[in-house]
């Protein structure tokens, strides 16, 4: 099974765990740049507005065709409670690519849409899904265990 890890990281967080789920997997993986600014306090700013309007983004072209691989593990930051517009927009552009998904987000907040809004815009139920939270887990390292649970799962199921 061929297998590809997308991913969308403004701070770094879910560049770290995209970074351990392709290791695992020893799979491929492949950062979507978003061409807007989203550095400091207005860079955050205007993250959560497009994010909460669900509006697209301009990304950079991608290296990697999601047509070629079997599962795509697409991964987001939660932005106002919901999909960051850079993962929005690259879901819309490929969703006719994917063959199969799973989905695993980061986030600070309690309120979470990104996982089920994911599901809806690809028009395709996940595989395997992990939601992980930023201080808590991901940045004390807890967050290891997770994404072994949700590797084996992906394993499981493409086997």
């Amino acid at each position: 099974m061929k297998i590809l890890v997308v991913y969308y990281s403004r701070t770094g967080t879910t560049r770290k765990v995209a970074e351990e789920v392709s290791h695992l997997l020893r799979c491929g993986i492949e950062e979507v740049l978003d061409t807007k600014n989203r550095s400091g306090i207005l860079g955050w700013l205007s993250a959560g507005r497009d994010a909460g309007s669900k509006g697209l983004t301009e990304i950079g072209e991608t290296k990697r065709n999601p047509a070629l691989y079997d599962v795509v593990i697409i991964g987001t930051p939660v932005w106002n409670g919901t999909v960051s517009a850079p993962i929005r927009t690259y879901i819309t552009q490929y969703r006719d690519s994917f063959k199969n998904v799973a989905f695993f987000c980061t986030q600070e907040g309690t309120e979470n849409r990104a996982l089920r809004e994911m599901e809806s815009i690809c028009g395709k139920k996940p595989i395997a899904q992990l939601e992980l939270m930023r201080k808590q887990e991901v940045e004390t390292g807890e967050y290891i265990d997770k994404v072994r649970q949700f590797t084996a799962e992906i394993s499981n199921r493409t086997e």
